[in-house]
């Protein structure tokens, strides 16, 4: 019973992990270090699957407690479920001070770049205020705006547009430079 439960955790781990790139290059796969902010030999980096499991490792902040939150058509603000998911990431910030983040800010591809750029700035602002109301240092907290240069997916439908309304706290290792 023990290596059927071992391997069915396994199985579901190798899976969730298939697609490392299925966010594009703008997405968790193409962060700082090209990885998403994992970089080998961090406490709790291990191999797939096994980082998932440790709460203070940066598979378990993405896969677990949510890496981010999703924003109406030209809005900035913060709904119920990304207050929600923002609290959960000031805890494990809080509690995992070795981790700094990094917020991208994004929008859909409507409307102008620089348009896009300004709202991708504010989505951003507004979940690293959010961060810092509940007390993580504004010091390991910085800002990027990608605008509509980084979609998950380049589409025309609203079902589409919503998962690129976005702001997406990336995790690395040490001070922010």
């Amino acid at each position: 019973m023990k290596k059927t439960g071992i391997l069915l955790l396994l199985t579901l781990a190798i899976s969730a992990c298939a697609n490392a790139d299925r966010f594009g290059a703008g997405g968790p796969g193409g962060g700082l270090d090209g990885t998403g902010g994992f970089q080998a030999g961090l406490p709790g980096s291990g191999s797939i699957g096994q980082g998932a499991l440790d709460p203070a490792s940066p598979a378990y902040f993405q896969q677990t407690v949510g890496d981010r939150v999703l924003f109406a058509v030209d809005q900035s603000t913060l709904t119920d479920d990304g207050r929600a998911t923002l609290a959960g990431q000031a805890l494990w910030l809080s509690n995992n001070p070795e981790y700094t983040a990094i917020i991208e800010g994004h929008a859909d591809e409507q409307g102008t770049r620089e348009y896009n750029l300004a709202l991708g700035e504010r989505r951003a602002s507004a979940a690293r205020d959010y961060l810092v109301s509940q007390g993580v240092p504004a010091g390991r907290l910085r800002t990027v705006t990608y605008g509509k240069e980084r979609p998950i997916e380049v589409c025309s439908s609203e079902a589409c547009y919503a998962k690129n309304r976005r702001a997406v706290t990336v995790i690395a290792a040490g001070a922010l430079s």
